[in-house]
């Protein structure tokens, strides 16, 4: 037998399980601890009485044979009388050696055989043989004997095992109620639902959330009743709520699409959420994702269920089968034939079983808790199949609650959460709290605003190379509210915060007019919004995929700088529109970094407004440029790492063009350069780091160039008709192969500027140094053994490049030079020391340095 404690254990469910046990369960727990106390006391009661009784039955003649013992060891002689008056004596029962036993006969019937009774002494005996019943001649143990003989003979089996056929019954219905609990492969998942689900339960945050959803209700229906009127709502950025999905176009031609989320309300704090507090709720939305991540992926656990559920209502059919057979075999009476006559004497025996009583009225029991345990089981049948229980909606949460983005679960997640509604829906209201990346993204702005206050925010205030305050902003969860406050702030960069939202209290910022937003795509409410499109003029779009990009940037009106930085040319982005630019029209400036391989057509719709068009390529091949023809009134133009080999035709129908940037491409001729002098307008030509090993005489018909940038290329000689350009101010041809320096350098009268850094040259022509009105002369890196004295002509020079040359010393004269000074001298250290002291002062001026430290 299996002690209480014992078989209690296997029932033994931890108390937090309580919840994924609907009542049914619960219920039939009960049933199977019912019938386990059945089979406890029906065990108990036939080990603490007797089992069977027998007596044998008598027959009605006389057998004098004596049956000896096959063995020869025993004599047994046995003679029966069936009437008083012919019984006379009792035969002895012998066995072996030991002595004969003779029961007690009355006297009187030993000494009346002769008399012949009257009819009333024959009425006086016959109610005497019947109240006293008839004699047997079997002693204690002989009866014990043939009670054990007739329990295993003619007792029936289900009499005999009814208590341990029970108690194995209800062992099988205990461990299929709860076998789920204790497989391996779903006990880990349900351990940690639970687990993460009192936590969910039990966090302030959620009691915060829910708080804040209530009051949120309250304001709404008060804003409704009173009629006032709607407050600001966000501007949506999202892909399916305005910006373009990964197969569509950059921008639909459909224009954009405003969807409001819920008015943004300043709610008082019910609760307070303290850093731990908030520490935990975090961890809790990264275990509920992996959680959610893990168990969705299968359906086992319902499978499971599924499975122990249709066995505990098969078990049932066979126990009400076959224990509705055997009810009426349990019975007081037995016939018991034990075939020991040459032992007992007797043939037959009537058995009582004691038990039989109370072993029917158990039966009766077992059975209709049985019905009661099947009809439980058909019942959750029917509710495992009514409805799908791998898919679960929080549609009901969404409604009660302001959180509407809970996504709705499948597979074994939903299946727990029935199980949970079972037991409470009030949990699986408060987990969805959890699934919620507006629950989620609210806590993130509480523990932001905690970290970030005003006072760490005006510490990461910095100035920027224009003198204005600027604010960068790196991975955080969201933007802080204290941000709005900095109203003097002029840039603000944010980076790598995805879930960037741009409040009403941006209006504040009234300096505010550049912004910058590297893989950002924050969002904004309408009041923002109407204020960034009033007071925006430069923005910084940083982003991988073009969905990235805030829908809300297109519809800035007053935007005049757009910098666009991304992959544009993606295969879910084959076909790229910008036709949706139109409406920026007071757009100026368009910079675009990306990896195209064509101008979008249609960026004729900016191009009336456009003065500046910038496209730096990664080193993809820019192949269709026709879209340029009609940007008339583009004034400068750069094309930079587009592996161009050759000016593009459709540069020189440009006539408003005055700067032209090539810079980073594989140009190897420019004999195209005649068709500038179209060009009238040009001023700036920059077609260094390319491939150019000459330049063509016709360059003269370029005759209003001021800068000219050569540089990096693969040039040997500079041919004259370069120094006929007499409006040449800048001419740099640093980093290339050239060796003369050509004596017509001279007749630019009007160079200020002159880099020639990086080459062969070893002598400096006298003519150089007329070009009186140099401020730049960069004369580096080449073979020059001696700068010549004439260098004092150069009255406007403040910065000079001598460093990395064959020079012994440098001419006195440089001190006539009256805007040099030392910093604006490059050169090794011991050149400068061979300077006289009074030039060394006078280079030295308001510097500060010690002249000995060199440059």
């Amino acid at each position: 037998m299996f002690t209480l404690a014992e078989v209690a254990s296997l029932n033994d469910i931890q108390p937090t399980y309580r919840i994924l046990k609907p009542w049914w369960d619960v219920f039939m727990d009960y049933l199977a601890v019912v019938m386990l106390m059945v089979a406890i006391f029906a065990g108990t009661m036939q080990l603490t009485k007797d089992q069977v009784v027998c007596l044998p039955v008598l027959q009605s003649t006389v057998n004098p044979k004596v049956q000896p013992d096959t063995a020869g060891k025993a004599d047994f002689t046995t003679v029966e009388t069936t009437t008083v008056q012919e019984e006379a004596s009792m035969r002895t029962v012998s066995f072996g050696t030991a002595p004969t036993v003779t029961p007690d006969i009355p006297l009187s019937r030993a000494t009346s055989s002769q008399y012949q009774p009257t009819e009333s002494d024959q009425e006086r005996k016959k109610e005497q043989k019947d109240s006293s019943g008839r004699k047997t001649n079997l002693d204690f143990q002989q009866y014990v004997f043939i009670n054990q003989m007739c329990y295993h003979l003619a007792l029936p089996w289900y009499s005999k095992y009814f208590p341990y056929l029970v108690l194995i019954h209800t062992i099988i219905l205990i461990v299929s109620s709860n076998f789920w609990f204790k497989y391996p492969k779903t006990c880990s998942k349900i351990e940690h639902f639970v687990s993460i689900l009192g936590k969910c339960f039990e966090s302030p945050w959620t009691t915060k959330a829910l708080s804040e959803t209530a009051c949120e209700d309250s304001e709404e229906n008060k804003q409704r009743l009173t009629g006032a009127q709607s407050l600001p709502k966000y501007v949506s950025t999202s892909s399916d709520e305005g910006s373009p999905s990964a197969s569509t176009p950059m921008i639909t031609k459909s224009g954009f699409k405003f969807s409001a989320d819920k008015p943004m309300i300043e709610i008082p704090s019910v609760t307070i959420l303290d850093k731990k507090d908030g520490e935990q709720a975090k961890a809790l939305f990264e275990k509920v994702r992996k959680f959610r991540a893990h168990v969705e992926d299968s359906d086992l656990i319902y499978k499971l269920y599924v499975g122990q559920t249709v066995i505990k209502t098969v078990k049932f059919i066979f126990i009400l089968c076959y224990t509705a057979n055997f009810v009426n075999t349990i019975s007081f009476e037995h016939i018991c034939n034990p075939k020991v006559e040459h032992l007992i004497g007797y043939t037959q025996f009537e058995c009582t079983h004691n038990m039989a009583y109370m072993l029917k009225k158990l039966l009766i029991s077992y059975i209709s808790l049985i019905c009661v345990y099947g009809f439980i089981c058909l019942y959750t049948l029917f509710w495992l199949f009514r409805i799908p229980l791998k898919e679960y909606s929080f549609e009901k949460v969404r409604e009660e609650s302001s959180f509407s983005d809970i996504p709705d679960v499948k597979n074994d997640f939903a299946f727990l959460l029935h199980m949970v509604d079972q037991y409470d829906q009030l949990y699986s209201k408060r987990f969805g709290v959890f699934l919620s990346e507006v629950s989620e993204n609210k806590l993130r702005g509480i523990s932001l605003n905690h970290e970030w206050t005003y006072e760490k925010l005006r510490q990461h205030v910095s100035r920027n190379a224009q003198d204005k305050q600027e604010l960068h902003l790196f991975m955080l969860s969201g933007v802080p509210d204290a941000v709005f406050d900095l109203t003097d702030l002029d840039v603000l960069k944010l980076e790598l915060i995805p879930e960037a939202k741009i409040t009403a209290k941006i209006s504040q910022m009234t300096n505010l007019q550049e912004l910058h937003l590297y893989h950002c795509p924050a969002k904004v409410e309408q009041t923002a919004f109407s204020f960034l499109r009033d007071h925006l003029r430069c923005l910084h779009v940083k982003f991988t995929d073009v969905a990235e990009i805030p829908a809300w940037v297109y519809l800035l009106k007053t935007l005049r700088e757009l910098y666009l930085i991304g992959n544009l040319n993606s295969e879910n982005n084959k076909m790229i529109g910008l036709e949706s630019l139109r409406e920026l029209r007071h757009l100026k400036i368009l910079h675009v970094k990306s990896n195209l391989t064509k101008i979008p057509p249609n960026i004729t719709d900016v191009a009336p407004h456009l003065t500046k068009l910038v496209i730096h390529n990664d080193g993809t091949k820019l192949v269709v440029l026709n879209s340029l023809k009609k940007m008339t009134n583009v004034a400068e133009l750069e094309l930079q790492n587009c592996e161009l080999e050759r000016i593009p035709h459709a540069i020189f129908s440009l006539s408003n063009l005055q700067e032209l940037d090539l810079k980073s491409n594989s140009i190897r001729t420019i004999e195209e350069i005649i068709s500038f002098q179209h060009l009238k307008r040009l001023t700036c030509l920059k077609l260094w780091h390319n491939k150019i090993v000459s330049i063509p005489s016709s360059i003269t018909h370029v005759k209003n160039l001021e800068s000219l940038y050569l540089s990096n290329n693969k040039l040997e000689t500079l041919p004259p008709a370069v120094f006929s350009l007499q409006k040449l101010r800048c001419l740099d041809v640093s980093y290339n192969s050239i060796a003369v320096i050509p004596v017509e350098i001279g007749f630019l009268q009007n160079l200020q500027h002159f880099h020639i850094t990086g080459n062969k040259v070893d002598v400096l022509p006298k003519q150089l140094f007329k070009c009186v009105k140099l401020r730049t002369l960069s004369l580096g890196q080449n073979c020059i053994t001696s700068i010549p004295d004439k260098v004092s002509q150069l009255l406007q020079l403040t910065y000079l490049e001598l460093k990395g040359n064959c020079l012994d010393r440098l001419p006195a004269t440089l001190g006539q030079c009256q805007l040099l000074r030392k910093s604006g001298l490059v050169v090794e250290d011991h050149l400068f020391d061979t300077l006289p002291s009074e030039v060394k002062e006078v280079l030295n001026q308001d510097t500060g340095i010690p002249f000995a430290n060199g440059i």
